[in-house]
C-alpha cells in the first residue's frame, strides 16, 4: 500500500511539474512574440483621441491623395467650358510645271488660298457637358467626404480598443508584480522548509498563466497600435499610449438624442447617401447630353483663294454638317436609360441599408448601454480593495492556496472583463456616429 501511495504521489507531482513546464513554454513563445512586435519601439507618444484626430487630417496620405480627385474634377469642369479652336488652313503653289520653277511667285502666277472654320455645337450640348462635371465635382467631394468618416471611425475605433486593452494590461502587470514578490517569498520559505513544495507551484502555474494571457493582449495591442500609426503617420517603432476619461457610468447618453433625430441625420448627412442621389442625378443629365449628341453640329467657314477658281480674288463662305440618317446615338441613349434605373435600385438600396444601419447599431448601443448601466459604478474599486485583502491575509495564511487563487483568477476576468464592457458600450456610440454621418456621441 505505501508503494501505491508513493507511486500516486509521484505521478501527481510529475503531472503537476509537466503543466507548469507547459505554461512556460507558452510564455515564453508569446512573450517572445510581443518582444518582437515592440522591438523597434524606441519612443513613448501619449495621445487623446483629438490630438489623435489633427494629426491624422494633417497626415494621412490616403485622405490627402483622395483630396487631389476634387481639384482633378475641378480642372474637368474648366475643360468643359472651353469652346473648341478655330481651324486655320493655307496653301499656296509649290511647282509650275509651265515655267518649271517652284514657289513661283512672278506677276499673273502668284497662287495662295487659306481659310477659316469654327465648329458650333447645338442642343446645349456644351452647358449639358459642363453641368455633368459640375456634378463630377460634387461626387469626388462625397467621395472624399466619405473617405474621411470612414478612415476617422477606424481611426476612434483603434484608439479606443488600445485604450482599453492597456487598462486590462494593467491589471496583468498588477497581479504578476503581486505574485512575483509571493512566489519570491514562497520559494526563499520553501527552501528553508516553512512553505510546501505545492503551494510554490501554484503561485507558479498562476503566474505563468497570467504571463501568457499578457503576453496574447499585448499581441492584440500591438496590432491595434500598428493601424493607429498608419493613420496617423507616426513614425515607425514609436509605442502609443492613449489617453481617455471615461465618463459614461449610469448615464443614457441614447436619451440625449431622439431616434428620429438620428435618421434625419443620416438622411442628410450620410455621402455615400448623397453620393447615390447624386448620380442618379448624373445620369438624369447624361441622358440629356446623350439625347443631344444625337442632333448634328455644324462648321461654319470663310476661305479666300487668289487664283483657283473661276474669279480671281475668291472669297467663300461654307457651312458643313453630318446627316443623321443611320446614327442617332441609339445606343448611348439607352445606356443612359439603363443607368437611370440601374442608378434608382442603388439609391433606394442605399436608403434601406442607412435604415437598418440605424436600426441595428442604435439596439446594439442600448442593450451595451442597459449592460454597463447595471453594473455598480463603485464595483470596481471595492473589488481592487478586497483583492489587496485577500494577498494580505493570503501572506499571514488566514486563507489558503485554493482561495487566493480562486478570488485572484475572479479579480482578473471581472476587472478585463468590465474593461470589454466598456470598450463595447463606447465602439458601439462610435459605431452610431459612423452610419448617422454626426458625431452625435463620444465628444
Amino acid at each position: 500500500m505505501l508503494i501505491v501511495f508513493l507511486h500516486d504521489q509521484v505521478k501527481t507531482m510529475f503531472k503537476e511539474f509537466f503543466r507548469v513546464f507547459l505554461l512556460l513554454q507558452i510564455v515564453l513563445i508569446a512573450a517572445g512574440l510581443s518582444a518582437k512586435a515592440q522591438a523597434p519601439a524606441n519612443d513613448t507618444l501619449k495621445l487623446t483621441v483629438k490630438q489623435a484626430e489633427d494629426m491624422f487630417l494633417k497626415n494621412n496620405l490616403q485622405l490627402i491623395a483622395q483630396h487631389y480627385n476634387i481639384g482633378i474634377a475641378e480642372a474637368q469642369v474648366i475643360t468643359a467650358k472651353l469652346f473648341p479652336n478655330p481651324d486655320f488652313n493655307v496653301s499656296t503653289g509649290f511647282y509650275d510645271q509651265n515655267t518649271h520653277r517652284f514657289f513661283d511667285y512672278s506677276a499673273g502666277q502668284d497662287e495662295y488660298a487659306g481659310g477659316i472654320s469654327q465648329l458650333f455645337t447645338t442642343a446645349g450640348k456644351r452647358n449639358k457637358n459642363i453641368q455633368l462635371a459640375v456634378i463630377g465635382v460634387e461626387q469626388a467631394k462625397y467621395q472624399f467626404y466619405d473617405l474621411l468618416r470612414t478612415l476617422r471611425a477606424s481611426l476612434r475605433n483603434d484608439f479606443f480598443t488600445i485604450y482599453f486593452q492597456q487598462q486590462s494590461a494593467k491589471v496583468y502587470d498588477t497581479e504578476i508584480s503581486t505574485l512575483q514578490k509571493i512566489l519570491k517569498a514562497y520559494k526563499e520559505q520553501n527552501a528553508k522548509g516553512n512553505i510546501a513544495e505545492k503551494d510554490v507551484l501554484g503561485i507558479q502555474s498562476q503566474l505563468y498563466s497570467l504571463q501568457a494571457e499578457l503576453a496574447s493582449l499585448m499581441v492584440g495591442i500591438d496590432g491595434s497600435i500598428s493601424q493607429l500609426q498608419l493613420l496617423i503617420r507616426a513614425k515607425p517603432g514609436t509605442y502609443l499610449e492613449t489617453e481617455y476619461d471615461y465618463q459614461l457610468d449610469g448615464k443614457d447618453v441614447l436619451a440625449t438624442v431622439p431616434y428620429q433625430k438620428l435618421l434625419d441625420s443620416a438622411y442628410t448627412n450620410r455621402y455615400d447617401l448623397r453620393l447615390a442621389k447624386s448620380a442618379v442625378e448624373y445620369n438624369d443629365m447624361n441622358l440629356k447630353y446623350q439625347k443631344a449628341l444625337a442632333v448634328p453640329d455644324f462648321n461654319l467657314s470663310m476661305g479666300y483663294d487668289k487664283r483657283g477658281s473661276y474669279v480671281l480674288n475668291y472669297n467663300s463662305l461654307g457651312l458643313e454638317f453630318n446627316l443623321p440618317f443611320f446614327n442617332r446615338n441609339q445606343g448611348g441613349i439607352k445606356q443612359a436609360k439603363i443607368a437611370i434605373d440601374q442608378g434608382k435600385v442603388q439609391l433606394q438600396g442605399q436608403q434601406d441599408q442607412v435604415d437598418n444601419d440605424i436600426s441595428v447599431n442604435y439596439l446594439m448601443a442600448s442593450r451595451y448601454e442597459k449592460l454597463s448601466n447595471s453594473f455598480d459604478p463603485k464595483f470596481k474599486g471595492d473589488f481592487t480593495h478586497l483583492i489587496d485583502e485577500v494577498v494580505k491575509n493570503y501572506q499571514v495564511r488566514n486563507i489558503g492556496l485554493i482561495e487566493f487563487l480562486y478570488f485572484y483568477d475572479s479579480y482578473k476576468v471581472n476587472a478585463v472583463q468590465l474593461n470589454n464592457i466598456q470598450l463595447s458600450r463606447v465602439t458601439a456610440l462610435e459605431q452610431l456616429n459612423y452610419v448617422t454621418g454626426t458625431p452625435f456621441f463620444n465628444q
